[in-house]
């Protein structure tokens, strides 16, 4: 399965996008999108669903990229194609089923992130407490 930050580089590059055109429209620093396209930074919910408006795409597209079909996020103007699965109708269930398992390593990642905040929230706390018993 390719990795979402190669993924989000290929939709860049069809559109014709220069790393540069993508931070600015993301209000990034070129350093810093260019650690997403080289996966070296976790995204975040917040920052992937940025990137899928940008794009004009939604995550299951996103998902569902590889090399071979990236062309489907754009025609021969530029604009958007939403034709990302095969023209009988068919699903391919392996790439369904990868994507479901993407979506929920996401969704665990995040909670890991909320459980670690809500920890040093109450590391907060508890130490504002005994500052006041003090």
């Amino acid at each position: 399965m390719m990795p979402i930050h190669e993924k989000i580089r290929l939709i860049r590059q069809a559109r014709g996008w220069t790393q540069e055109d993508v931070a600015e429209k993301l209000e990034l620093s070129l350093n810093a999108y260019g650690e997403i396209e080289r996966g070296n930074s976790d995204i975040r919910l917040s920052r992937l669903d940025q990137i899928l408006d940008l794009f004009g795409v939604d995550l299951l597209e996103l998902l569902g990229t590889t090399e071979k079909n990236v062309f489907n996020f754009t025609n021969s103007t530029g604009t958007q194609n939403n034709h990302n699965y095969p023209a009988n109708g068919q699903i391919d269930l392996q790439t369904e089923i990868e994507k479901l398992q993407w979506m929920l390593q996401l969704k665990d990642k995040e909670i890991e992130l909320r459980d670690e905040k809500i920890h040093h929230l109450s590391e907060v706390v508890d130490l504002l407490k005994a500052k006041d018993l003090s």
